[in-house]
């Protein structure tokens, strides 16, 4: 990693607000002691079961993925849940961006089948984390209630090797496929998120402006 590419993946941005206080007050109450791996694990598996995945939450408004602001809110998706555990990592001195992926959901639930009309998620998220020497791929997206409730597999994280998506569920059914990697990002995109989720989701995006107006 280039000094360049460490300062701006440790800089507070207008999304990865990480010199906010709810974001620094969560990383005295989670990250600890001890070495950047140790403290970004703590973080991980706080900011997992933290704050509840629902896409009912789901939205393009810029408010949304401001990472002070999903620290207070009831629930989340993968992408304000990415941003908040890199802002958290930031605070705490730890290089983080965030990343996206085209996935396919094998068991994705009718009723989001039905809004959305594809299998495929979008520019799903997960925070990248600098740690000894390489970057490492964090999904904090699935609590670990939600887990139970879907009979999903939780992710686990060891600072070490990338903590993405489980190919099967504990069944053996297929679960979830990376089908394109987007690159990472050292702010939220929010512009071409916006426009990418109007694209592919036009009745998601319709029934979540209709739920917040």
């Amino acid at each position: 990693m280039s000094e360049a590419d460490g300062n701006a993946a440790l800089q507070p941005t207008a999304f990865i607000d990480s010199q906010s206080e709810p974001v620094r007050d969560f990383v005295d109450r989670h990250a600890g002691t001890g070495s950047d791996r140790e403290r970004a694990i703590r973080l991980y598996y706080a900011m997992r079961d933290a704050i509840p995945y629902d896409m009912r939450h789901f939205g393009i408004e810029p408010h949304l993925f401001v990472a002070s602001n999903v620290l207070a809110a009831p629930a989340a998706f993968c992408v304000p849940k990415a941003i908040a555990l890199a802002a958290t990592a930031r605070a705490a001195g730890i290089p983080a961006r965030i990343g996206f992926a085209d996935v396919r959901n094998h068991l994705s639930t009718p009723r989001m089948l039905e809004l959305i009309g594809t299998d495929v998620f979008y520019w799903h998220a997960f925070t990248v984390l600098h740690l000894d020497g390489q970057w490492v791929k964090a999904t904090p997206a699935f609590d670990l209630a939600f887990c139970r409730k879907f009979n999903v597999k939780p992710l686990d994280f060891d600072g070490r090797s990338d903590s993405i998506f489980h190919e099967f569920d504990p069944d053996g059914r297929r679960h979830m496929d990376y089908v394109l990697d987007r690159g990472s990002y050292d702010d939220m995109p929010i512009e071409t998120f916006a426009a990418e989720m109007r694209s592919h989701y036009p009745r998601l995006v319709a029934a979540s402006i209709a739920e917040r107006t």
